[in-house]
């Protein structure tokens, strides 16, 4: 363990309680927010392509810069999860707002100055400064000194029953401080009484899989919270590679060795520092953005910002397993992915006449309350009405600046509004909100059956002179062939062309034949079922008319790679918030489908190469391995996964075992099957 488990004894006035903790906990989460923040502004404002002014390699540098910034920004938001955790593990609600920028003297120590500006030396060195460990002598950057020094607090702080702030010379010397008086508090109340609050309220891997996402329970998993937020950023040991302290020192080692092979190299668009919306009331570093185009940009990514903060703070009143906790969250997340490309929009467009030579940027504007919407039917109104006027807002400004980063937005923000009136209407039938008990399971209608057609009746099977098989019956794209005992379903976009059928059923499916070529009456049912159910794709189904049941879930949900190919699902599968038409699919990984999710085959033109063969990863044995499976694909990003399922490889061994994943579609991560965000990077449309 690091320096957090080095205890510093508490003053013998102190008297450690809940209402200072969670003051303090406050502080932690503006701060982490805060820090979040001005990554996010940095990086959106680096320009990352020759048509930009770079050089290819000077291109390549920002890009990769751009990307290690981001990551620091959604290590810090893990962070500031861990942080929420903790907070509702002590029995508060978590804090949500923060001040806005440009933060006023005394709500942080003096020397922790947080303001929005765009990418250079200056600020580089800052990020390096706030991210030291205790033991750096880095100064910070230059322009970042604070407008005067103060201390907050005095003597008396310890006798005060009024939470008082406290000064702290790095972030992690602020954790050590936090972590000393939570364990001092637990040893005067006991582990029980500290952690009363519900765990089910926190945010966990089941909902999002990235680290800070762990319910705090007790003493240890909140210190160890604590400790991984200095290891991997705030005050973490110098020695430590990755932490976000080294990753900002090797940046600013290659922006000097790129400066000096080109003195002229300028990394980043002048965004504003500190842009605002409105009219500043008072002079002081900030930038009215009077530019109609920037401030309509600004305005949607600011929106779309609130509202997922309004959805976050929501989540916290849904006790997991309720679905509406898991659908906030998504729709929270998903808004951020909208956000990006309107912050990077903004940094391209001029602020406006009284800032020449300046440019906008995203103000990052709080919400006046940040607090959870009471639960309900009213919050799922509340929240699909502000989408609708967030996503009518987003594509207006897209129909009148004709630029792809806004339109990408658009479509974003077009996709939650659907995922939010579908999901909160199918909530309707789920328990009362805050019922931290699972839904009655839905009762399974038994299988009726179905008497043959007549003859001469609709539907019956019609067969052609000459041919054995019958006319199927078409709806759409979908086939029906009427047999004696079932009607076979064949959905051809859908087929990846395994040959199971052809192979195992030659009497059935008969291949290399003009016209009708499948004649169900040519086998037993009971065996041609057994053909659908390997069918892969779920291409082949049926509907049986012999009183025997149709096709149910599989026992296990799995998801198997295959070798330069798809992914082949079996599961009870929920795709874009409905029931599937079958219990196996295959979608695309590739990225070249013309029929996205689904696989059309276009790996095989692509000649797109990628192992069945991933390494296992976290295979624990799920207490559940059945169950629905919800299968979201995320607008020009990868396939959001939800639910207890079993990753194979193409060969049956097991890669993981999760409850909650987001898997390559653009066929370019290089942690496949998973997600790393490379679809943002070549430009992944789907």
């Amino acid at each position: 363990m690091s320096s957090v488990m080095n205890s510093e004894p508490a003053s013998p006035a102190s008297r450690v309680t809940r209402e200072q903790l969670v003051h303090q906990l406050y502080e932690a989460a503006e701060l982490e927010h805060n820090l979040m923040c001005t990554y996010l502004y940095a990086a959106f404002s680096l320009r990352t392509s020759v048509e930009e002014g770079l050089t290819a390699q000077e291109a390549e540098a920002t890009t990769r810069w751009r990307r290690a910034i981001l990551q620091v920004a959604i290590e810090e938001m893990g962070h500031l999860t861990a942080v929420w955790n903790i907070t509702a593990a002590l029995g508060a609600s978590p804090r949500f707002g923060r001040l806005n920028f440009p933060l006023d003297p005394g709500g942080l120590p003096a020397n922790v100055v947080v303001r929005l500006a765009p990418f250079n030396e200056a600020v580089l060195q800052h990020f390096i400064f706030l991210e030291r460990p205790s033991c750096s002598s880095e100064p910070d950057g230059e322009g970042f000194a604070p407008e005067f020094t103060f201390k907050r607090g005095d003597a008396r702080a310890a006798t005060r029953v009024t939470p008082m702030p406290i000064d702290y010379d790095t972030v992690g010397d602020f954790y050590v401080v936090m972590s000393n008086r939570l364990k001092d508090f637990v040893a005067r109340v006991g582990e029980k009484e500290a952690f009363c609050g519900d765990r089910n309220l926190q945010i966990s891997r089941k909902e999002i899989d990235f680290q800070g996402c762990d319910p705090v329970i007790c003493s240890i998993t909140a210190l160890k919270a604590f400790d991984a937020i200095v290891n991997q950023g705030e005050g973490a040991a110098e020695h430590t590679a990755d932490s976000h302290f080294a990753r900002f020192i090797a940046i600013r080692e290659e922006l000097k060795a790129l400066k000096a092979a080109n003195p002229a190299f300028d990394p980043a668009y002048p965004a504003a520092v500190n842009p605002v919306l409105r009219r500043p009331v008072r002079t002081g570093a900030r930038v009215w953005l009077e530019a109609e185009d920037a401030a309509a940009t600004v305005d949607v990514a600011n929106s779309a910002y609130m509202l997922m903060l309004r959805l976050l703070s929501h989540s916290y009143l849904i006790p997991r397993p309720h679905p509406a906790k898991a659908l906030c969250i998504d729709l929270g997340f998903g808004l951020m992915r909208a956000v990006a490309p309107l912050a990077e929009r903004a940094a391209r467009l001029p602020a406006g006449p009284s800032n020449p030579n300046c440019n906008a940027g995203m103000s990052f504007t709080a919400l006046r309350d940040a607090a959870p919407l009471p639960p309900g039917n009213a919050a799922a109104k509340f929240f699909i009405e502000r989408l609708q006027e967030l996503s009518a807002g987003a594509q207006a400004l897209a129909a009148k600046q004709d630029d792809a980063r806004v339109a990408q937005a658009a479509r974003i923000i077009a996709d939650l509004l659907v995922r939010a009136e579908r999901g909160f209407a199918g909530l309707a039938n789920e328990a009362p909100l805050l019922s931290a008990a699972p839904p009655p399971p839905r009762a399974v209608p038994a299988p009726v059956a179905a008497t043959a057609p007549a003859a001469n009746a609709p539907g019956a099977a019609v067969i052609e002179p000459g041919n054995l098989a019958p006319t199927p019956r078409t709806v759409g794209d979908v086939d029906y062939i009427e047999g004696r005992d079932l009607t076979l379903i064949y959905e051809g976009k859908k087929c990846i062309h395994s040959r199971f059928c052809v192979t195992w059923g030659p009497k059935v499916f008969l291949a290399n034949i003009k016209g009708p070529w499948i004649n169900p009456d040519n086998m037993d049912t009971d065996a041609l079922a057994e053909i659908a159910h390997v069918c892969v794709s779920g291409a082949i189904r049926y509907k049986r008319k012999d009183g025997k049941p149709d096709e149910q879930p599989p026992p296990v949900n799995m998801i198997s790679v295959r070798e330069g190919g798809p992914y082949a699902i079996r599961a009870d599968i929920r795709l874009n918030g409905e029931p599937a038409v079958s219990h196996r699919l295959t979608l695309c990984r590739c990225g070249a489908s013309k029929n996205k999710p689904f696989c059309d085959g276009s790996h095989h033109e692509v000649n797109f190469a990628a192992s069945g063969e991933p390494p296992t990863g976290k295979a624990d044995m799920l207490a559940v391995r059945d169950g629905p499976l919800a299968i979201d694909p995320q607008v020009d990003g990868p396939l959001q996964v939800r639910g207890n399922m079993e990753i194979m490889s193409g060969t049956g061994r097991v890669v993981a075992r999760l409850e909650n994943a987001k898997l390559c579609r653009c066929g370019g991560s290089s942690t496949k099957p998973f997600c790393d965000g490379t679809h943002a990077k070549i430009g992944f449309r789907s």
